[in-house]
Order: structure tokens, then C-alpha cells, then sequence
């Protein structure tokens, strides 16, 4: 089966959800199946690091362009394009991709998000009329007017719905247009299904490398670098220049951590993500820690005593959870923050929402080394089971297979 896989970044640096989710289903589907990545590149973005373990049968780079530019602005304000699909789309692009798609047979072709809804006419158009996934790692509409709800500035939030109710045209064009999607949790499904209830959905949940974070490897990691620290510490990961990641870690530190630090002067408050915003920056201080970029995750889960993810908005499934799951550390989320990952309250994490209930919990864990080891225990165990990216690459594959299968001429079939 030969397969293009279509992404609106580049394959690495692997420093976000987003790119951690492509680069995984990528590499999960190249171990059964000739895969071809083709990624976007923004215009000043370095080539991105060779990555030698994918097994990819080739990478192909599309120039993406500048984003953001006055003209796309101007329309995006006034158009009837979102934002996000005009900063994904450049002629040159277009043009590169269909050299792609006439130079070589696709069997299915797997398209990341709405984003990239402007390409799909070429995709149509290519030899062998491959099948087409359109995989959704949020429902971008749902993500944007949760902004809307959770930002206090009038100017982002008008500009905000509007790329939201766009957005959202968008999102029902493609759910129209294209026989497969694949979404990361049931909620999502329904929620889609409940806007077009004939398109076929399907569950491809976000996952982990549940091996990477066991606890050999975390030593391991932490032994190697300088970041071991006797330290214990409260840890919260994401990319830091992410909207609901700043909400997040702003509003923890305002209406949570006081109270933690208090009762438990012995730890500190992390912040581990790339290029964080100045608001995050502003939260350092003697017990706040601000990393920026990292190179490994491993050691900072090592001198954990609890992930906290604070989330009050956003979409999709967080990878954050299940890393800390992997790698044995209690996780305590919001309702929202948590919503797609099958896990049961008090059982796999311990869920709160309010600032004071969210502290509560903290403490609860820090207190007592039964919570701790009984939520880690059955959280790995959790993850080994149903979200290793081992088992839902077999997952997603089928997908493929069964419609590559339904598209092949009826004596190939035969001959299978």
C-alpha cells in the first residue's frame, strides 16, 4: 500500500501535540506501508533534523509561505476563508503538491485538518483517485469559541468568533465532502456526528510511547543529564506559546499554587514548554520555575510528585496526560483538560476544576504515598492497554488498508 501523508509543519522538530501525533501515526503506518510525508515549511523556518528511526519512504517539503501577513489578515477580517486555512495556503504549495500526486500512485491519501481544506481539490484530482482521511486533531471550531469564552479582551474575542463561525463552515464543507474521518476521542465523534450524522468517523485516539517513559528509561535519561534534582516538584508541560497552555499556567499560579506552596514549602511549581509567552515568563519567581524548550522530558518527570494540567480551554486529547501517565506520575486535570482519554476519576487521575478544588487534590496527592502509587499503577496500566502508539497505528492502518482494498479492481482483490 503507498500512502501520502499530508501535514501543515514540518515532521520536526518534534516540539508540540500536533507534530508529536503526525510524526507517531506516520512512523506506526510506514512500519506496514510505503509512506511519503509531505510537510509545509514557513517561510525563515530552518529545514527541518533528519529523523532516521521514522522509516518514511521519502519526505517532500512544500513552502508554505508567510503567515500572517497584512493581506491575509485583511481577509481573514473580511473574507470568507478563515485565518488558519489562508495562512496554510500559498499557489506555490498547490502547485508542488499536484507534481506530488501526478508523479506517483497514491493509494489513500491521510490530510491533517481543516486547515488544509483548500488542497483537497488537488488531492481529488490525482492519478488513481486515491481514498482520502481527513484526520482532526481538534475540532478547531469547538477550540476557538472556547477562547472566545475564556479571554477577556473584546477586540480577540470579536475577531476570534468570527474565525470561529468560519471555521465552522469549513469544518461542515469537509464533513461533507469526504468519505473517512478520524477524530481522538468518542466525544468528538458525537459531537460531529450530531452535525452530519451520516459521515463515517471513527476514534483514532491520541497516544504514547508508553516504553520511552517507563521507569528504566526515565532513570536512564535523568542519569544522563543535568537536570537531576532532589527537588520535588508539581510539573506542568505544553507548549507554552499556546493560548490555553497560558491560560493555564497563569491561572494555576494565581488561584492554586498559593495555597499548595503554603502547606508544602518543599515544592516547587514547573513549567516545561517551548517559547513561553511573556505572561508565562512573569510567573517566575523562588518556587516557579519557567523552562522553556527542553531536550528530553524524562528527567523532570523523575523529581515529580503530581502533573497538574489546568486546562479551561482548548480541544482534542492531551498528550500531556498520558506522557505522565507513562511515566508513573499522578495526574490531576481539569474535566475539560481530561475530556477524550478513557480514564475514571480517583481511579487513573484525580479530576477537579475550581482553583481551591484543584489545590485540594494537589495536596491530596503529595500527602499520601498510597494515592500516589495506586492512581500511577492503574494509569500505566491504562496506557499500555489502550493508547501505545503500537496499538493504535494497528488501528489506524486498518483504516487504510480497508479502503485501499475497497478501491482496488475486483481482481486484485480476488487475487489478496
Amino acid at each position: 500500500m503507498k500512502l501520502l501523508y499530508f501535514a501543515p509543519h514540518q515532521i520536526s522538530p518534534i516540539n508540540s501535540g500536533g507534530r508529536l501525533r503526525d510524526y507517531q501515526l506516520a512512523r506506526q503506518l510506514a512500519a506496514r506501508a510505503f509512506v511519503t510525508f509531505v510537510e509545509m515549511r514557513r517561510a525563515g523556518e530552518e529545514p527541518h533534523v533528519s529523523t532516521n528511526d521514522c522509516g518514511l519512504a521519502g519526505i517532500v517539503t512544500l513552502e508554505k509561505g508567510r503567515t500572517y501577513t497584512p493581506s491575509k489578515i485583511l481577509r481573514g477580517l473580511t473574507g470568507p476563508t478563515p485565518m488558519t486555512v489562508l495562512n496554510c495556503w500559498s499557489a506555490k504549495s498547490a502547485s508542488q503538491l499536484a507534481i506530488v500526486l501526478r508523479s506517483r500512485q497514491f493509494d489513500t491519501v491521510q490530510m491533517e485538518g481543516v486547515h488544509l481544506i483548500k488542497y483537497l481539490p488537488i488531492i481529488r484530482e490525482a492519478r488513481g483517485c486515491p481514498a482520502i482521511v481527513i484526520d482532526w486533531h481538534n475540532i478547531e471550531s469547538e477550540l476557538m469559541w472556547r477562547y472566545v469564552e475564556t479571554t477577556d479582551n473584546w477586540v480577540k474575542k470579536i475577531a476570534a468568533m468570527r474565525t470561529a463561525t468560519l471555521i465552522e463552515r469549513a469544518e461542515d464543507q469537509l464533513l461533507g465532502s469526504c468519505a473517512t474521518h478520524t477524530v481522538t476521542s468518542e466525544r468528538e465523534r458525537q459531537k460531529l456526528l450530531a452535525r452530519r450524522p451520516c459521515a463515517n468517523i471513527e476514534v483514532i485516539p491520541n497516544g504514547v510511547d508508553a516504553g520511552y517513559y517507563s521507569a528504566k528509561e526515565i532513570a536512564g535519561a535523568s542519569h544522563r543529564t543535568a537536570e537531576r534534582s532532589s527537588k520535588k516538584t508539581i510539573l506542568f508541560v505544553g507548549s507554552m506559546d499556546y493560548h490555553a497552555n497560558i491560560d493555564a499556567a497563569t491561572w494555576f499560579s494565581r488561584t492554586a499554587w498559593p495555597e499548595i506552596a503554603r502547606k508544602y514549602p518543599h515544592l516547587d511549581f514547573t513549567i516545561v514548554g517551548r517559547d513561553p509567552a511573556p505572561e508565562v515568563h512573569a510567573l517566575a519567581s523562588d518556587s516557579i520555575h519557567v523552562t522553556g524548550t527542553v531536550d528530553d522530558l524524562r528527567p523532570f518527570y523523575a523529581s515529580a510528585v503530581a502533573a497538574v494540567v489546568p486546562l479551561r480551554s482548548g480541544s482534542g486529547t492531551r498528550l500531556k496526560i498520558l506522557e505522565a501517565m507513562a511515566a508513573g506520575v499522578p495526574v490531576i486535570s481539569t474535566r475539560l483538560g481530561a475530556e477524550g482519554i478513557e480514564a475514571e476519576d480517583d481511579f487513573h487521575l484525580l479530576l477537579a476544576d475550581g482553583g481551591p478544588e484543584i489545590a485540594a487534590a494537589v495536596c491530596r496527592v503529595a500527602s499520601s504515598a498510597e494515592t500516589r502509587t495506586r492512581l500511577s499503577q492503574a494509569a500505566r496500566e491504562l496506557v499500555y492497554r489502550a493508547y501505545d502508539w503500537s496499538v493504535i497505528g494497528k488501528q489506524l492502518h486498518r483504516i487504510h488498508a480497508d479502503l485501499a482494498k475497497s478501491r482496488a479492481p475486483s481482481s486484485l482483490r480476488k487475487v489478496s
